[in-house]
């Protein structure tokens, strides 16, 4: 039986059409459930009187263990509390507080660099631009998978190059440095800068070694410093193994000036602040799939060459070099993030939230419709055999919701029937919301699918437009970058092109969602030629 769902439970998925006589559905990924944290055992012996025979027993252990101290002072001590007090009325507490208000325990035990960026995040009040839990836009640890599948950093953890690329993913302001970059007199100004504003958060990554404690490698955001005694506060995410605690700026400058081996590069500090943009409200790249790497290289590398090498002397014949030499997994890597809802959870009508999501959703959805790009690819679909379907696509969706909702293997659903229905929002505006009825081990169950869509008029009226393959091959045209087309041998045709994907001529929302993208696909080409942990820059366009 299927687990109960709570009432008004919502997720995230990510849907594009399926091509017709592929077999292929451009279908949402996978949204691996974390398993329990496994516990390790150990013996203990108790005597059982009165036979006083030793009974051996298993355990779960360990119940945290005792910070050593010196050279960490706990915060919630009496020194840990004066601490404190000197730092705050001194104004070097004042990202504390805003830290404190959303500071989170890592879920796993390789999650520390996970568990950090979430709570700076959430600290800075960025908006990851899709819903977490119930109906809730929240920053989350099995969020953070842009630029390392979970299941990877679940096994031997992140490094720093990784964490810095998230942050950049994630739409946030990163500075970061190695301590081979910078001085621990630098460091300190910067300890000092981030202590002193709620809009600029630290992270740290050292080695417990330094400080006496159990493990290595670790991750943890700098919770305030106090200047008199030139000592900075560790908000330890491992808050199962030891509490938050004050250090020697001196002992953690030199606990990050070690070598992470997994690098053979030194350990260091990012600065994360406010983003100069808010992550993609309708398209996203994914790298669930370890086949991102190959997909990426063909879009960075192969795309490029495949134009220049082969005579091309249209835009058609350009989409017909690029779209028939895609990887056979190429509908793992982008995505349409759609929401997901209970439908006997929710009232018929759109919720304030909802319809001002669906509203923004599909402004970006009308201006990618309104590109003269979209008009050629879906010109070119149509005389390739491409056909999109709504109902099909989001009875995938609706199957995969169920099992992000209930916890099931989506293996175990089949959608029974789609109903593509209209529903009214505050002022009376409509929405589209497709409902499946999704069936497993005989029970039902109700799952909506909120559609954004546009309306175009044609010889025979009104006609809705949803997301489709077109849209989604045309945002990614658009974010590839400008070089790409380059090589084109037909100067005319060559400036026919990059007329069609100039950013310039781009609506300003349809530019963000695009710079979003075209982010992220920078980043992931850091990733995949293993320069993630040499260049920390913001992607330049």
């Amino acid at each position: 039986m299927c687990t109960i769902i709570n009432a008004f439970t919502y997720s995230n998925l990510i849907i594009t059409p399926k091509v017709k006589g592929s077999g292929k559905l451009f279908a949402p990924p996978t949204f691996p459930n974390l398993p329990v944290r496994s516990l390790s055992l150990s013996q203990h012996i108790y005597t059982n009187y009165p036979s006083k025979k030793p009974v051996v027993m298993a355990m779960a252990s360990l119940y945290r263990r005792s910070l050593p101290s010196p050279p960490a002072i706990d915060f919630s001590s009496s020194e840990g509390k004066k601490i404190f007090n000197e730092a705050l009325q001194k104004g070097t507490m004042e990202g504390f507080f805003r830290l404190i208000s959303y500071f989170q325990t890592q879920s796993e035990p390789a999650y520390c660099g996970l568990a950090s960026l979430s709570v700076v995040l959430n600290a800075l009040s960025i908006d990851p631009g899709r819903k977490w839990k119930g109906p809730w836009r929240w920053f989350d640890e099995s969020m953070l998978d842009c630029c390392e599948p979970l299941e990877v950093v679940k096994e031997k953890g992140i490094s720093f190059g990784k964490v810095v690329c998230l942050a950049h993913c994630s739409g946030a302001k990163v500075e970061a440095f190695r301590t081979n970059q910078t001085t621990i007199d630098d460091f300190r100004k910067f300890v000092m800068k981030c202590s002193t504003s709620e809009n600029c958060h630290m992270i740290s990554t050292y080695h417990r070694g330094g400080f006496k404690q159990t493990g290595s490698g670790h991750f943890s955001p700098i919770g305030g410093y106090n200047a008199e005694r030139d000592m900075a506060l560790i908000l330890d995410v491992a808050r199962f193994k030891y509490p938050p605690h004050w250090v020697p700026l001196k002992l953690l400058w030199e606990a990050m000036d070690s070598i992470d081996d997994s690098t053979g590069k030194r350990r260091g500090f990012m600065l994360i602040s406010r983003p100069h943009r808010e992550p993609g409200l309708l398209y996203t790249l994914s790298c669930k799939d370890e086949s991102w790497i190959s997909i990426a290289k063909y879009l960075k590398e192969d795309v490029p060459r495949l134009v220049s090498s082969q005579h091309v002397d249209s835009v058609e014949k350009i989409l017909s070099v690029v779209f028939k030499s895609l990887p056979s997994n190429f509908n793992t890597f982008i995505r349409w993030v759609a929401e997901i809802r209970i439908a006997e959870d929710t009232k018929q009508n759109l919720s304030a939230e909802e319809k001002s999501r669906l509203n923004l959703k599909q402004v970006v959805l009308k201006e990618v419709h309104e590109t003269e790009l979209f008009k050629h690819i879906s010109k070119f679909l149509s005389t390739v055999d491409y056909e999109d379907s709504l109902t099909y696509a989001a009875a995938k969706a609706c199957c995969q919701g169920a099992e992000i909702l209930s916890g099931c293997s989506s293996k175990e659903f089949c959608c029974r029937e789609t109903c593509v229905t209209c529903v009214k929002g505050p002022g009376e505006v409509e929405g589209t919301v497709v409902t499946g009825v999704v069936v497993r081990d005989g029970s039902e169950q109700n799952v909506d699918l909120l559609v954004p869509s546009t309306q175009t008029d044609c010889d025979c009226g009104s006609e809705a437009n949803f997301p489709a393959g077109n849209d989604v091959f045309t945002v990614l045209l658009l974010a590839l970058p400008p070089q790409t087309w380059s090589g084109i041998k037909d100067q005319t045709l060559m400036q026919e092109m990059k007329q069609l994907i100039s950013m310039a001529s781009l609506p300003t929302m349809l530019q963000e969602e695009v710079l979003h993208l075209r982010r992220q696909l920078q980043l992931l080409k850091r990733c995949q030629e293993n320069k993630e942990e040499e260049d920390f820059a913001a992607p330049a366009f």
